[in-house]
């Protein structure tokens, strides 16, 4: 492996950890009474991380509009802005809004539907699909 491959290598490993991270503190969040500070959540952490990790995590999930934040003190608490299935509703539609050819990547979401979801998404929508697929 050559130097380039190592750096790039290193830059997936890092990308994945600061997803991890994300993950374990939006988890933390879910779980909170109420909202954290970054000392709070950093507390709750207990992992060896620092106090500058902590607060940019959460500035990069606020970012994201995946946390809403109000001033507490000198710093701001932070709560999730949804809950988990309103998380997945989110990032259905960003990723719908990447895509051009929206009918065809809902076609080939359908057609990967289990029996069981596609007869939910028919009752969601009130019997709209075609009968016939």
């Amino acid at each position: 492996m050559d130097a380039q491959q190592r750096a790039g290598a290193h830059e997936a490993d890092r990308r994945l950890a600061n997803g991890k991270r994300e993950a374990e503190v939006l988890a933390l969040l879910r779980s909170a009474p109420g909202p954290l500070t970054p000392r709070e959540v950093l507390e709750r952490m207990g992992e060896g991380l620092s106090y500058s990790t902590v607060v940019t995590i959460l500035t990069r999930l606020y970012e994201k509009q995946a946390l809403t934040r109000a001033p507490r003190g000198r710093a701001f608490a932070y709560a999730p802005a949804t809950d988990e299935p309103g998380f997945v509703a989110r990032r259905m539609h960003q990723t719908m809004e990447e895509v051009p050819d929206r009918e065809t990547v809902l076609t080939r979401f359908v057609d990967d539907l289990s029996s069981n979801d596609e007869a939910l998404l028919r009752r969601l929508l009130g019997g709209d699909l075609d009968p016939g697929r």
